[in-house]
């Protein structure tokens, strides 16, 4: 799949003081410059935790799972891979002149204007609090939070506005262990879920990830710039699909990643194949062109449900020939 080469104008400064871009009238087109191994490793250092470099997209992300929560949805127990775990990732603007860091935190109600003012203090940015479902307890929130600068610096800032909360990985390790209980076998997505029929329906193959199994679709068809930065799927610009439970009765959750045009036909079909609609949102500030997110669920076997997750793909990039999801 190509991108459409076309130029994306520049955010304009001090519109988002801490994401403006250089002043340049227009963002170069061209590969990402990649991260350096030294840059990677202040990363890890500084969150102490190592996380995965995807080459391809010049970006370097951290998993920050809220493996200490305990998650029901309608009263019936979910894994926090089904879509309870949040990340950070880093990769440089398309001049190489900064580092761009995103986020989504995975957060209780009463974690949320903690972390606020947590991030404000580190010199860091809110982009978007919102939920991702309906009837989950605890009620669950996400913040997205971003900033811009020396990659170094910019760890170090993400590191100081997490440290207090059960994001941050040395938190996390010792809450998780608390929370562990007695050593039990647990069947991985490969024996719940037919996998090879799944990937047939939805024409990608999927990861497991414990008793989950996911899809994580990028959009190719289109060049997403924010803060100077080409927004790609590992960066956080992605539609995606979360199965759970067992072939004959899944959960699925998702994102579907949307251009404003495509909203109401992707709302549309979602309703048609009986998924539920949880959220329409922003995640990002400033984007260009403009990307709205819509949360879903469902119930049913997993085939069902793999069928509307296809069809809502199949409704992203219709006016762009390059696009073949």
């Amino acid at each position: 799949m190509k991108r459409r080469n076309f130029l994306q104008t520049a955010i304009v400064a001090g519109a988002i003081p801490i994401c403006s871009t250089s002043g340049t009238d227009a963002l170069p087109i061209g590969p990402t410059p990649a991260l350096s191994v030294e840059e990677q490793d202040a990363i890890a250092t500084a969150l102490g935790k190592k996380g995965t470099y995807t080459e391809a997209q010049a970006t370097y992300s951290v998993p920050l799972p809220r493996a200490d929560l305990k998650v029901t949805l309608k009263g019936e127990p979910v894994p926090i891979p089904f879509g309870f775990g949040g990340w950070v990732a880093f990769k440089k603007t398309l001049d190489g002149k900064q580092t761009v860091m995103m986020s989504d935190t995975v957060l209780l109600e009463e974690e949320v204007n903690p972390l606020i003012d947590s991030v404000h203090v580190a010199g860091l940015e809110i982009g978007a609090i919102h939920n991702h479902f309906f009837y989950e307890q605890p009620r669950i929130f996400y913040m997205h939070l971003h900033g811009m600068g020396d990659v170094r610096n910019l760890a170090k800032k993400y590191a100081q506005a997490i440290q207090n909360t059960k994001l941050f990985p040395a938190n996390q390790l010792s809450a998780a262990k608390i929370a562990t209980a007695p050593a039990t076998v647990s069947q991985t997505s490969k024996e719940l879920f037919d996998l090879p029929v799944l990937d047939e329906i939805v024409k990608y193959k999927g990861v497991v990830n414990g008793p989950t199994y996911k899809y994580t679709v990028g959009r190719d068809d289109v060049q997403i710039t924010a803060m100077g930065a080409e927004m790609t799927a590992a960066i956080g610009l992605n539609s995606w699909a979360s199965l759970a439970g067992q072939q004959s009765g899944a959960h699925i959750a998702g994102d579907i990643a949307m251009l404003e045009s495509e909203v109401n036909s992707v709302v549309k079909i979602l309703r048609k194949n009986n998924l539920e609609v949880v959220a329409l949102h922003h995640h990002m500030l400033g984007d260009q062109p403009r990307t709205v997110f819509l949360h879903y669920y469902g119930r049913g076997p997993a085939t069902d449900l793999a069928r509307g997750f296809r069809a809502a793909l199949d409704q992203l990039g219709k006016g762009t020939p390059a696009m073949k999801h």
